[in-house]
């Protein structure tokens, strides 16, 4: 178990048609996160949806408009510092059927969605290969 503080907490907004998962990547960085948590909620025009099933993520594609109902994620770096993102997701449609999982590219913004960005400071939370798993999964110590 790793301890941290909390830091710097950041609000964005996310533009009409720009990918959630590299728009939410690319303002972490830009707020120089290294570790932390984020939250979001808006809209898309279609969610691409992965699930993890025997060592490899199966892709589902649901079309939207699509209400976020819960978006939330982690922030760590692999190896060389890169920034890694680790996004869930629940959205749902007209009818109020939620459909969820690890959200993919390929997810365009509808409307607009708002992010929120928290901070950890004082911790390093860096991501490796785990073989029995096949993921890259938090190295702790």
């Amino acid at each position: 178990m790793l301890k941290g503080e909390i830091g710097g907490i950041y609000f964005s907004r996310i533009l009409e048609d720009e990918d959630l998962v590299k728009a939410v990547k690319k303002r972490v960085e830009e707020a120089g996160v290294k570790a932390g948590i984020f939250i979001l909620i808006g809209s898309l025009k279609r969610a691409t949806l992965g699930y993890y099933k025997e060592g490899k993520y199966r892709f589902t594609q649901i079309e939207g408009p699509l209400e976020i109902a819960s978006c939330m994620g982690n922030i760590a770096v692999d190896k060389e510092g890169n920034t890694v993102i680790h996004p869930h997701i629940v959205v749902a449609d007209e009818k109020g059927e939620a459909f969820g999982g690890h959200l993919m590219e390929n997810s365009p913004v509808g409307a607009t969605a708002e992010l929120v960005i928290i901070e950890a400071r004082g911790v390093h939370l860096e991501r490796a290969y785990d073989e029995k798993t096949k993921l890259n999964l938090w190295k702790l110590g």
